[in-house]
């Protein structure tokens, strides 16, 4: 009888266990937005901030607009504006909102399928070390856009 109470807590246990590791950490996505492209631009921007419940890292991007989404991040090197890629994906400490924006990080998206208009969405997945999948819309601003627009 010991044996069959051990055993039903050991399960119990296991199931218990099972569960609580099954639901992955989530990252709120807010703000996600892009610039419209002229009409035969072949690359595009989207910005967005996040902020992840725990310490995790964004580690890639897809959308069905472009061929390839890739982090960028852009720096000043000698003066010269310069866009390269992010190795190894982009810190998103715990409770802290990172936002991708103009000048600093972003998800280039190369090889554009279309042109990106404003007032269209464009669908974004993202993807996380830890966190499950996010898919998101970004709003496409003007081109000149600094920003997202203002909610009515």
């Amino acid at each position: 009888m010991r044996l069959l109470a051990l055993g039903v807590l050991l399960l119990a246990g296991l199931v218990c266990s099972g569960d609580a590791g099954a639901q992955a950490p989530q990252v709120s996505v807010q703000n996600a937005w892009s610039r419209a492209t002229p009409p035969h631009a072949s690359t595009g921007v989207i910005y967005l901030t996040l902020t992840s419940a725990n310490d995790d890292r964004l580690i890639g991007a897809s959308s069905p607009v472009a061929e390839r989404a890739e982090l960028h991040e852009t720096t000043m090197d000698g003066g010269i504006m310069r866009m390269r890629p992010v190795e190894g994906g982009l810190d998103l400490p715990a409770g802290k909102p990172v936002t991708l924006g103009p000048g600093g990080a972003h998800i280039m998206l190369t090889g554009l399928k279309t042109p990106l208009r404003q007032g269209q969405s464009v669908p974004v997945h993202l993807m996380f070390a830890r966190a499950a999948p996010a898919d998101v819309q970004a709003k496409v601003q003007a081109i000149g856009a600094t920003g997202p627009a203002a909610p009515r």
